[in-house]
């Protein structure tokens, strides 16, 4: 086995790729098989780098700060030269030949800095979830790499850039005239389907290609949506819940409202907070941003579902009647929809003060599109994050709440002594679910949600709404329309529910696992594709199965769920078929992402790992 040169830890200086420029790096690791290194600029940016593009501290001669000139006599002031040639100068012809092969040194040189430099310009700027190398951007879910931005890999920090004008490989008079050329190079570039603006400070403006179908699109979500969650529930709570039956019978606007409601909620969030604020739970760095910055988060979403545990426990021994959740339930889910709403007004007013490199990578300028989508990407008030908060706190444990209200309401309208097996299948794989999201927090941290949108409507009504009202659909379908299920159909359903479970955890421990340390000894036996971006593809063990596995357990998670409702009616399927188009739709966005990202090399995988959710179906 070929000796290392370089130990992990060492400082050295490593060659940016596709460049001739060396920047001070740290070795991480050393791979004997491909004999490469990781290193890691002071960026935060990680690559894999060959032995002879690494070169140690002293191979580079620092420049002196106060002179452009290593002659003596220029130092000193004198304007007189020697016209007589000193036995070790060359022939003025040979000089003026080694002259123009410098400057065509320095020429191609140019032409590798504007490479890397410029193309970055010609996308939009995808902060810190998606990075981009040679103009294109990089994945979000397959992969299980960690997601550089634009500002990371091509805008060094004044620190770096201190560095590179200490041991440039140009004369300073040559690094002065790149810095001219870049400057020149600025602000509106054209892409397919979209225009976008450049700024330097922040992410650009986007005026077309915008998603969910732009202005008309948003609108009618935003209108739609809320409309359809109470019509499903009004359906849900009819006798014969028949799409003959459709529209239900609509109560009335005051019947609907109730302040007391409001003010239950507003004490849920409240509860929360307190919980998010405590200070237990280790802490850890998130993406970086587009300035550089990481951001620190409390990972203390699984002690907040114990103390939560505890608080209802107690609510239950001294008689809190939690029953009224279900009798007000359209009600409380009202409350939280004008709390959603307040809570988008504020964000968009509070974005509009927001610095530009605040502001999160899908916002596009258009106030109904950004009040939609978000337009500042990390809203905190103090150190609490507000969008980091929403997502896995009032919503997805507020859901675990809710559905224990409806096991104890199918006990207290279905005179049961014990809950139905049905709904205690429903209440213990949703459980584990939430569990796990919690078990697991870090791992928002990379998500789309976190690195790419920005808050607004979009996540506060599907963290606050959707999620503890929609996902616990199944509980509050078997309080009026209980299904009795035998221990063998039950047992068959538990098989399905671990099976989508297994899927789902070890594909996305496998990819979390990889994007840490992909040089893991664990990991040697997984099958890569090298891609231009210096990142990988995972060819083999569950990412070699389907595209997207993670997808796969998820979505037969989801049927899990419902089967215990039976088959008298399709509402207790609506999740199934909502996430369904859901997980397709995210896909597909995946995929377009990735096939201009990586090119050639995503055809070849495309090749390899054919299937995309589903074995058999491309």
């Amino acid at each position: 086995m070929p000796s290392r040169k370089f130990a992990d830890g060492e400082v050295v200086r490593g060659r940016w790729p596709g460049s001739s420029l060396y920047y001070e790096v740290e070795i991480l690791s050393h791979d004997s098989d491909s004999q490469l290194y990781t290193v890691k600029y002071k960026d935060g940016t990680e690559l894999e780098l060959k032995e002879n593009d690494i070169k140690p501290l002293t191979s580079f001669r620092q420049r002196k700060s106060g002179s452009t000139s290593s002659s003596p006599s220029r130092r000193r002031g004198s304007r007189s030269r020697s016209r007589s040639r000193s036995p070790g100068r060359p022939p003025r012809s040979s000089r003026r030949s080694a002259s123009a092969s410098h400057r065509a040194d320095i020429k191609e040189m140019r032409k590798e800095v504007l490479e890397v430099k410029l193309t970055p310009l010609v996308l939009k700027p995808f902060g810190n979830s998606i990075s981009r190398y040679n103009g294109e951007p990089e994945r979000t879910e397959r992969d299980g790499l960690p997601h550089r931005n634009t500002e990371e890999k091509f805008h060094l920090s004044e620190e770096s850039s201190y560095i590179t004008t200490q041991y440039g490989l140009w004369p300073r008079r040559e690094e002065i005239k790149l810095k001219d050329i870049d400057s020149k190079e600025e602000n509106i570039v054209a892409t397919k389907g979209s225009t976008l603006l450049k700024t330097s400070e922040g992410p650009a403006l986007q005026t077309k290609g915008l998603e969910f179908g732009g202005v008309p699109g948003v609108l009618l979500i935003m209108l739609g949506l809320p409309a359809f969650l109470f019509l499903l529930l009004l359906m849900c709570k009819q006798e014969e819940p028949s799409l003959l039956n459709f529209p239900p019978p609509l109560p009335a606007l005051s019947d609907l409202w109730e302040t007391r409601m409001f003010g239950v909620y507003l004490l849920w969030f409240l509860l929360q907070a307190l919980f998010y604020l405590l200070p237990v739970g280790k802490v850890v760095e998130g993406m970086p941003l587009t300035d550089g910055r990481r951001l620190k988060y409390r990972l203390n979403g699984f002690y907040a579902l114990l103390l939560t545990a505890v608080a209802v426990g107690a609510a239950m021994f001294w008689g809190v009647p939690l029953l009224f959740v279900h009798k007000h339930f359209l009600q409380l889910v009202l409350a939280a929809f004008a709390f959603a709403v307040a809570l988008s007004a504020y964000l968009a007013v509070r974005a509009a003060g927001a610095p530009p490199a605040a502001l999160a990578p899908a916002s596009s300028g258009n106030a109904i599109y950004d009040f939609f989508i978000g337009r500042e990407l990390n809203p905190r008030i103090g150190t609490f994050d507000l969008k980091y908060f929403c997502e896995l706190r009032p919503g997805l444990i507020g859901w675990v709440v809710v559905n224990l209200v409806m096991l104890l309401a199918e006990m207290k309208l279905q005179n049961r002594a014990a809950p139905s097996l049905a709904m205690i299948l429903v209440n213990s794989f949703q459980l584990l679910y939430v569990v796990d999201a919690l078990w697991n927090e870090e791992a928002l941290l990379t998500t789309m949600d976190i690195t790419h949108d920005g808050f607004g409507f979009m996540l506060a009504f599907g963290d606050l709404v959707w999620v503890p009202f929609i996902y616990s659909f199944q509980a509050f379908y078997l309080v009026s329309h209980p299904n009795e299920v035998s221990w063998p159909m039950a047992s068959l359903i538990i098989a399905l529910k671990l099976c989508g479970y297994v899927i789902f955890r070890c594909a996305n421990s496998e990819k979390n696992a990889f994007r840490k340390n992909p040089s893991d000894p664990k990991l040697a036996h997984l099958k890569t594709i090298h891609t231009s971006t210096g990142k990988n593809l995972l060819v083999s063990g569950w990412w070699g199965f389907v595209r997207h596995p993670n997808y796969l357990g998820d979505l037969i998670m989801a049927l899990a769920w419902s089967l215990p409702c039976g088959f008298k009616h399709i509402l207790p399927y609506f999740y199934v078929i909502y996430f369904a188009l859901l997980l397709l739709h995210r896909e597909a966005r995946d995929e377009r992402q990735c096939r201009m990202k990586y090119g050639r090399a995503w055809e070849q995988y495309c090749r390899r790992v054919p299937y995309r959710i589903v074995p058999y179906v491309y």
